[in-house]
């Protein structure tokens, strides 16, 4: 037997439990965002965070933006070439290198 891919597995997962009639672009971003607060909160206090915290928040995040990729067609990892060729073109090396500051103020 294959092994499955992670897509597979969260897909497996939300239909076990039939959450795929909750998982509406809207309710996954709203998700994503929730959940990066949840994330955030981990840093309130201290720059380190809890790490097994920071973990379990971040796997979230994932979660719910992997479930938003699957729910528009695409995956995460061809969201994040496109982006980065995008990225790449406005940051281009010898502008951008040690420097953060936004593309316009280059």
């Amino acid at each position: 037997m294959a092994e499955q891919t992670l897509r597979d597995l969260l897909r497996a997962f939300a239909a076990e439990r039939e959450w795929e009639q909750f998982h509406t672009p809207a309710n996954l971003a709203k998700s994503i965002s929730i959940e990066s607060a949840e994330l955030l909160e981990c840093f309130q206090w201290s720059e380190e965070g809890d790490g097994e915290r920071v973990k379990e928040e971040l796997a979230d995040v994932l979660t719910y933006a992997y479930f938003l990729a699957d729910r528009i067609g695409s995956t995460p990892e061809s969201l994040i070439r496109e982006k980065l060729k995008k990225t790449a073109e406005k940051y281009p090396i010898e502008l951008a290198r040690g420097k953060s500051a936004k593309y316009d103020q280059l």
